[in-house]
């Protein structure tokens, strides 16, 4: 049982990663809403049909160790506002106030918590009554969960032991109430609330898909439990997830794998550009560190948790292109898989990059993912007709160019504020690499780079992740012995959680550090701490924090060898439309079947595992000693 399978589930395609020790085995399907498991296992399938010459899902899942598992579902939830109505239970007065401070914050508190917020009065001469009446109150005005924020541990505790004693956990009535302590140990009370209020918001979405596909594979008698990839790059069980660390988790895996990337390739400043469906996702690597925030924002409002500096985009594959206001404008609304653009033929009546990618003969409609579904270019001719073309007075062909512009300078309107003059474009999702170039040269990059595996790199990058556990907990005073007692309550809590994980702490990375904030949360600096040392003065108040690694088999890439390009012969050839009244036969050359160093100049399409990477006049490329694609920029 030495395979991984990593799998990261979309909004429109759902991509399968599986490595075996050596080799990669990859695939792409459909996402399907009305029931996520079902993407999963029909990837699945597909992947050992792949491995194994016929469908053989059994076969594949007992090879296995470990499936880590990322899905936008939560992301979608909060997006669509789909889950239950929080409410907030808090002896702090101004809360609401200090949770609402930014225009973002005011909008997703209307529409999470809006009027089911209450203050108690801790010191009032009959706080049990108060306290019942007031969650009965929250409960009344249609709360399903509700959130206690106090400003100390101490005064949750207080709140908790009324609360189990006057809602007992066993009475149908009971509500799942959630202690802001227990979730993070942030002084910072409007973070902490907030994240909170929407951990408790994803939870029931998360619980119920995830919990469902853990069903599905337990009919194969699957040993080892499914893993969920977070969003600070670790895994860990379903049942020992938090909900709030799956959001974004997908665009981790991508940074993951483009620090690989950096590492391999000697790249000082790499930007990941990430396209799916529904979004374009922009991150930063610096000399092989992903960026990090030491408190994360969601939806433009601020968490207790480290997230990776993830920046999305309403731009992707999927992304509605459409006339407003007399101009061609891309995004934000996506058609997802379904009904998808135009030219799946599942009914959709948008128009999308998809379709006009189609259109101008960039992408073969006997070829989409890898010859597996055929695509319908009549549909596309229609919907860009009816939508675009009519409305602005053009005909189809001036139609297609000046929409593939808008989507150029709209995707590069999503990192030219991060170019450097080092900067090497990392590009890839399934609609990356035929629009690296395109992107790349209104913001200014001269040098990109396209994994072999592109249309799965964020599934690849997952593959670089390890089962982990990061605890914090505040230190009530600085002395060696407050120290010690909060480092044998972490060991004995890491412990338990790993056992659960199936390992043993012993055989785990441990590391500890020292966190000192300010008076307002503000991290001031992390220092590493061995217990029994003085605890040095670090801010007003100082945690104790230990990450606990166990760690799985991460794969090589190949390091890249200086080779002579060698030029390539041209054999096959598509027509495709580089202006209104201009076709151009265009050499085409499948990627997998280029030696290392072979290289050429656009224009020219490559054809790699379920992507088509186009190179616009202007460019060069070569294929590096890994099998992945280097384009250069001569003008």
């Amino acid at each position: 049982m030495d395979t991984l399978i990593n799998i990261d589930n979309g909004g429109t395609l759902t991509d399968i990663c599986v490595w075996d020790g050596g080799d990669f085995t990859f695939t792409k399907t459909l996402t399907t809403p009305h029931d996520l498991s079902q993407c999963l296992f029909d990837g699945i399938e597909k992947a050992s049909t792949a491995l194994y010459g016929a469908p053989d899902t059994e076969r594949l899942l007992h090879a296995t160790q470990h499936i880590r598992y990322s899905t936008t579902q939560g992301t979608n939830a909060l997006v669509e506002r789909r889950g239950p109505m929080i409410g907030v239970l808090t002896s702090i007065p101004d809360l609401a106030t200090g949770m609402k401070t930014t225009p973002d914050e005011e909008h997703l508190f209307a529409s999470l918590v809006d009027d089911r917020f209450a203050v108690v009065d801790l010191a009032g001469d009959d706080v049990e009554f108060e306290v019942v009446q007031l969650v009965n109150r929250l409960a009344t005005l249609g709360a399903a969960r509700v959130v206690v924020a106090c400003a100390t541990s101490e005064e949750e505790r207080a709140l908790r032991s009324i609360l189990l004693r006057k809602f007992p956990r066993h009475l149908l009535g009971s509500i799942p109430l959630i202690y802001s302590w227990d979730l993070a140990g942030d002084r910072n009370a409007p973070r902490r609330a907030w994240s909170c209020v929407i951990n408790s918001f994803l939870h029931p979405t998360m619980e119920r898909f995830l919990y469902g596909a853990e069903h599905r594979l337990s009919t194969y008698r699957v040993a080892n439990p499914l893993l969920v990839y977070r969003n600070d790059g670790a895994s860990s069980r379903v049942a020992k997830s938090v909900a709030l660390k799956t959001y974004s988790s997908g665009p981790r895996g991508g940074l993951e794998g483009t620090a690989a990337l950096a590492r391999t390739y000697g790249l000082s400043h790499t930007l990941m550009m990430d396209i799916g469906g529904t979004t374009t996702d922009v991150g930063t690597v610096t000399d092989e560190a992903i960026h990090v925030d030491e408190h994360g924002t969601i939806r433009g409002v601020p968490i207790s948790y480290p997230m990776s500096n993830v920046h999305s985009k309403g731009v992707g594959g999927s992304s509605v292109i459409s006339v407003q206001d007399g101009k061609i404008v891309v995004g934000p609304r996506s058609v997802g898989a379904a009904p998808g653009p135009a030219c799946f033929g599942f009914g959709g009546r948008d128009a999308t990059i998809t379709d006009v990618n189609l259109l101008l003969g960039i992408l073969d409609a006997n070829t989409y993912m890898d010859g597996t579904f055929t695509l319908d270019p009549q549909r596309s001719r229609q919907v860009v007709t009816a939508t675009i073309a009519q409305p602005l007075g053009l005909t189809l062909e001036e139609a297609l160019v000046q929409m593939e512009q808008a989507y150029f300078v709209a995707l590069a309107g999503a990192f030219s504020h991060l170019v450097g003059p080092d900067t090497t474009l990392a590009a890839f999702g399934g609609a990356g690499p035929m629009s690296a170039a395109g992107a790349a040269r209104p913001a200014g990059v001269k040098h990109v780079l396209i994994p072999q595996m592109a249309a799965v790199f964020s599934a690849f990058g997952i593959a670089f992740s390890d089962i982990g556990k990061t605890y914090e907990v505040e230190l009530t005073e600085l002395t060696t012995a407050a120290a010690q007692q909060v480092h044998d309550t972490l060991v004995a809590r890491a412990e338990r959680d790993m056992f659960q994980e199936g390992y043993a702490l012993g055989d785990c990375d441990t590391s500890w550090q020292l966190t000192g904030e300010d008076a307002a949360g503000a991290v001031l600096k992390r220092i590493p701490y061995a217990v029994g040392e003085p605890v040095p003065a670090t801010g007003a108040r100082a945690s104790l924090q230990l990450t606990v690694t166990a760690r799985l088999p991460h794969p090589d890439i190949r390091a890249d060898v200086e080779v002579p390009v060698t030029p390539i012969a041209v054999t096959t050839t598509r027509q495709v439309r580089s202006a209104a009244d201009t076709v151009d036969e265009v050499p085409v050359h499948v990627l997998t079947e280029l030696a290392p160093g072979a290289g050429g100049s656009g224009p020219a399409l490559i054809e790699g595992p379920f992507f088509t990477a186009r190179v616009l006049p202007g460019w060069d490329f070569r294929v590096t000693a890994a099998g992945d694609l280097f384009l250069t920029d001569t003008l």
